[in-house]
């Protein structure tokens, strides 16, 4: 199957763009079908991974996914496909790939609704094919960094995940950078983490376990606080098998306490409130005020995922640490979000094709074999750190 693989993606913004140059790169890609709603953004993206690898292997196309027979028909032939857009559509998406037999991955973004892809098990299963929703940065890298974590103890019992995506030079009052749609950050910030205590699914007051986490200079020390959705479906695979499995975000000092009076304000609600004469809704104020402040398109980024499994092997008390720091890639132009969030997806469209992924419909956990994985990531150059030290 070596060079003749044909892959999809829809939705050719950031996330796309960047799993399209992964997969001509590294995925032994025949033919890249780089696909959005509008042709031109479709066409520029092509024509940055074209230009950059010298070659015209991406090929762009439009499509609205809101119309199914459209999305069927750019699958056709297709050996794996990425959905890059909005999370609310990947219902719709994923039956028309199952209609199509074709593997399907997404960057997700809502856990209740990759649990109804996951319903799919058996369906996809008959298809021959692998449904893997929340491929992305995290959840997606994360799980299979907390599933190699894991792997590397011979009886893993408490597991913790500390993540986030940060500016290399914070600017004030919030000290981050926007790398993502700006929906996608108050959903995390807004609903209740899932996390597993004493073994049993434990819902969270998001925005609260503030803690401090320190990193090596130049990062220094870092806030740690509870947001939802970085574990994705983990705690309902792992409940009753782990004691402990928890993430928490990681910002700058001093963005925990802004972005929390904004949560107490209320100013992330989706009900609307009328204000003089006009109906609002508090979030959408939130964004039109807030996505400018922390936007800055020439700022470089950088990305850490730290895992930490503690439990037992050869019968010892053990700590399995794996951490990964990725900065903005000079040589290509992507950022770590970027090749976090895209090179990640791929990563996995790639496994799919060559038939490395279980069948079925399920989370990453269950369907990525985590070693394999990292070592695409590590042959991508990102840099991952693991040791185990006994107690």
């Amino acid at each position: 199957m070596s060079d003749h693989i044909v892959y999809a993606i829809l939705g050719a913004g950031r996330q796309g763009t960047a799993a399209a140059y992964d997969l001509v790169r590294w995925g032994q890609a025949r033919k890249v079908i780089l696909a959005d709603q509008d042709l031109q953004v479709a066409r520029g993206a092509a024509l940055r991974v074209n230009h950059s690898l010298g070659g015209a292997f991406v090929e762009p196309a439009q499509v609205d996914v809101t119309e199914s027979r459209e999305v069927e028909r750019l699958l056709g032939g297709v050996d794996a496909c990425l959905s890059a857009v909005p999370y609310y559509y990947n219902l719709a998406i994923t039956e028309a790939a199952l209609r199509g037999r074709v593997n399907l991955c997404d960057l997700g973004g809502n856990t209740d609704l990759a649990r109804q892809q996951h319903a799919c098990d058996a369906e996809a299963r008959a298809a021959g094919i692998s449904v893997i929703p929340n491929c992305g940065q995290v959840p997606g890298m994360g799980t299979s960094l907390c599933v190699h974590a894991m792997e590397l103890l011979d009886e893993p019992v408490d597991v913790y995940m500390w993540d986030g995506g940060l500016p290399q030079e914070p600017r004030p009052p919030f000290h981050y950078l926007l790398t993502f749609n700006i929906a996608g950050l108050t959903n995390e910030y807004a609903e209740p983490p899932v996390f597993l205590r004493d073994g049993k699914i434990t819902q969270i007051e998001p925005m609260t376990e503030l803690e401090l986490v320190e990193f090596p200079e130049p990062i220094g020390t870092l806030e740690a606080f509870a947001t939802s959705g970085g574990l994705d479906s983990m705690p309902w695979t792992y409940e009753g098998k782990l004691r402990t499995l928890q993430n928490l975000t990681l910002r700058y000092p001093g963005h925990y306490r802004q972005l929390r009076a904004y949560y107490d304000l209320g100013l992330w609600d989706q009900s609307p409130i009328q204000v003089g004469e006009l109906s609002v809704v508090p979030r959408d104020v939130f964004h039109a005020l807030f996505e400018p402040k922390v936007t800055f398109p020439c700022d470089k980024d950088l990305v850490i995922v730290r895992v930490k499994a503690f439990g037992k092997k050869g019968g010892r008390r053990a700590e399995a640490l794996v951490e990964l720091i990725d900065y903005f890639d000079q040589e290509t132009g992507f950022t770590a979000m970027e090749r976090g969030t895209g090179w990640s997806a791929a990563v996995v469209m790639a496994m799919m094709a060559r038939g490395q992924t279980r069948r079925g419909a399920g989370g990453v956990e269950k369907m990525v074999p985590a070693r394999p994985f990292v070592d695409e990531l590590r042959r991508r150059g990102f840099r991952i750190t693991e040791r185990v030290s006994f107690a």
